[in-house]
């Protein structure tokens, strides 16, 4: 399907990776809007904040359904975590802990209690990591490399990517050409993960430095 005359798609108004995106699901329609989700996944630049609210804006212009627009994307994200988890599962429990023992301020004993830890908060994780900047690109990884039962990796992605889907899904739905303001205000939450991250960084190190 082709972008209409009126859409933003065809006025020029979209560029860059947002152009591309809509380009893409009104070409390819449900399976587009897959692709460009799925790559969320593996390309952190291509932020699912940005590409949700697309989707439904595009579902707005009749480039598919609402429904088609959340069952294609969950798709996506889903397909996109599978890949990772594979990655994980690939790359391995001791291997891993082999890699950190390598890291500077970090050691193996760290390894073992972040892998004792997921292994009894595993599902919670997955399925509450997918809804958090950031860590719901991540949180696949070590889901395969401690080995969680496919199944159950598979259900709590599928359920925690289905309900961030669609809150951004619908918001872009409900507001139209205004979708970008979707992506503003979940720029915010993304600051204060990245900024939380920062500081429990900086205290590891500073912790680490005083024991040594």
């Amino acid at each position: 399907m082709t972008a209409s005359p009126a859409s933003p798609a065809a006025s020029g108004e979209l560029t860059g990776v947002a152009g591309w995106a809509v380009g893409l699901m009104e070409s390819l329609g449900g399976p587009g809007a897959a692709v460009v989700v799925g790559l969320d996944n593996l390309f952190p630049p291509l932020p699912s904040e940005l590409v949700l609210p697309l989707a439904g804006f595009a579902a707005g212009r009749g480039a598919f359904s609402l429904g088609g627009a959340l069952f294609w994307t969950t798709l996506g994200s889903v397909a996109g975590a599978v890949v990772v988890y594979l990655l994980g599962l690939r790359l391995g429990h001791d291997r891993t802990r082999r890699l950190v023992a390598r890291v500077p301020l970090v050691g193996t004993a760290d390894f073992d209690r972040t892998a004792a830890w997921f292994a009894r908060h595993g599902g919670k994780a997955v399925f509450f990591g997918r809804m958090i900047p950031v860590f719901r690109s991540l949180v696949s990884l070590p889901a395969g490399v401690e080995r969680m039962p496919f199944g159950r990796f598979l259900l709590y992605t599928t359920a925690g990517s289905l309900v961030w889907n669609t809150g951004f899904v619908l918001a872009g739905w409900l507001l139209g050409e205004h979708w970008p303001l979707v992506e503003r205000y979940a720029s915010y939450l993304q600051y204060v993960v990245l900024t939380a991250i920062a500081v429990a960084i900086g205290v590891f190190v500073i912790r680490r430095r005083k024991r040594g």
